[in-house]
């Protein structure tokens, strides 16, 4: 079972990013489960959905507790929230972000990570860019495909064309595209 849990906050598009990531594994013909976690209810709170992806039934329902991949949807979220709790030791990680891991503070507690197995990627910049607002959960979607094979490219796309439509659709497949391909090169 491949489990990823989701950081961010009220108004990033956490929950949606899991309903889409969970979509997105259905259509590989994988059982999948999105669940999500709030705390209090407003912009800007803390929030955190978990997602399993496996290929036999999913018969439990439960907060991910050992995450294999991280997404970290607001990297100042490191500082107020234990976003490393329980990641496997041959876990992922995907943080939102510009800057560097040093200029973060976590160069640390992803040294011990495989090669290739920690990406940083702009995705606001990129949402900003792509849909004029600051959600960066379908790029991170995006970037999730190219730093792990657990959800292809074209799997995403058709749950972001599931969920949205005309150009809002185009518009969210572009910026996932376009932090695919950033990932890539990472």
């Amino acid at each position: 079972m491949f489990e990823i849990r989701i950081h961010g906050r009220g108004g990033q598009g956490v929950v949606t990013a899991a309903e889409m990531l969970s979509v997105a594994a259905f259509a590989e013909g994988r059982h999948s489960q999105a669940i999500p976690s709030f705390g209090s209810e407003r912009m800007g709170a803390p929030v955190v959905a978990y997602v399993r992806i496996d290929d036999e039934p999913i018969e439990i329902c439960e907060p991910v507790m050992t995450p294999r991949l991280l997404i970290v949807q607001d990297p100042t979220l490191f500082h107020a929230v234990d976003v490393f709790s329980g990641l496997t030791a041959d876990g992922f990680v995907l943080v939102n972000t510009s800057r560097t891991l040093e200029s973060l503070g976590i160069d640390d507690a992803v040294r011990s990570l495989a090669e290739h197995h920690v990406a940083t990627v702009p995705a606001t910049e990129l949402a900003v860019r792509h849909l004029g607002r600051p959600t960066p959960n379908t790029a991170l979607l995006g970037a999730l495909t190219a730093l792990t094979d657990v959800i292809h490219i074209d799997s995403v796309v058709e749950a972001i064309q599931g969920k949205f439509s005309g150009e809002t659709a185009e518009r969210n497949v572009a910026v996932a595209r376009a932090a695919h391909a950033l990932a890539r090169t990472n």
